[in-house]
């Protein structure tokens, strides 16, 4: 199958998406990420930003706070502290669109004052109106993640009938509040949530049917990266779930995905560079 082509307008930033996949790359300002990589100092995490950029990544994602299942909140001021002088220092030394991963506010528009383009939101089902004008009035882009409840009770939130249509309606709804208060439509992007308020089983059905997510018209944003779901499976622990990253990768490319969000970025760049080039085939 071909992937629908969209350009991206993260203010003024355009991010042509459908040809080659574009790689996010996670950027843990946090002591207690999940996946064990996370950085508490501006020098090691600069450092390990000109890593993911030297490995090809296109668009780089810091984030305070986890969202890691069972996982409690941070206070504004803490997470102000874990991320914006690292944005602050980011958008001054490269041109790689950076993106905000938080649910709060005045943490957004903080990152976006210092130079942000996106703001990664991973409760984009449970937006506010005045979060959504901030960004518009920012003119930037936005990702509207697919979760129930929060990181500390979203486990408890697993029940759909069906977990592919039920999500994809949830994401519609989303969609229509953004353009309700004025956000372009070439400014939003569409995130299932794999592992937010997600079993296993519906998250291999998420991953197996993204295409359905065509039906929103706007590009796909996948991050299954080093996921528990993965380390279930495999019976692997958080460090040795690569391969398994890159076939959730592969099989979500397969479905019309534009952006990976992931940890190993040299490894999955070039995991999509075969993958690209399978879906670009002309017959």
């Amino acid at each position: 199958m071909s992937r629908i082509h969209y350009d991206l307008n993260a203010r003024g930033t355009i991010l042509e998406l459908g040809h080659a996949t574009k790689v996010m790359g996670i950027i843990n300002c946090t002591p207690d990420s999940f996946s064990g990589d996370g950085k508490l100092d501006v020098s090691s995490t600069l450092r390990f930003a000109r890593k993911l950029i030297r490995e090809g990544a296109d668009i780089l994602d810091v984030g305070g706070e986890s969202t890691r299942p069972g996982a409690s909140s941070v206070s504004l001021e803490e997470e102000i502290k874990r991320v914006i002088p690292v944005i602050k220092i980011l958008t001054q030394k490269t041109k790689i669109p950076i993106s905000i991963d938080t649910s709060k506010i005045d943490v957004a528009r903080s990152a976006l004052d210092e130079g942000a383009v996106i703001v990664n939101n991973t409760r984009g089902t449970q937006m506010n109106n005045s979060f959504l004008k901030m960004v518009r009035d920012y003119k930037a882009s936005i990702v509207i993640m697919h979760m129930r409840g929060t990181p500390a009770t979203m486990q408890k939130y697993t029940y759909y009938k069906n977990v592919v249509n039920e999500v994809v309606e949830e994401l519609k709804i989303s969609i229509e509040k953004c353009l309700g208060v004025g956000i372009k439509k070439d400014r939003i992007m569409v995130d299932p949530g794999i592992g937010f308020a997600k079993t296993v089983d519906q998250n291999l059905a998420l991953i197996s049917h993204l295409n359905r997510l065509n039906v929103l018209r706007c590009p796909i944003l996948l991050g299954t990266s080093r996921k528990s779901f993965i380390g279930q499976i495999l019976q692997k622990d958080v460090e040795a779930r690569l391969m398994g990253t890159a076939a959730t990768v592969t099989a979500g490319v397969m479905q019309g995905v534009h952006i990976v969000r992931v940890h190993d970025v040299k490894a999955i760049k070039e995991t999509l560079k075969i993958t690209d080039a399978i879906l670009n085939a002309h017959t």
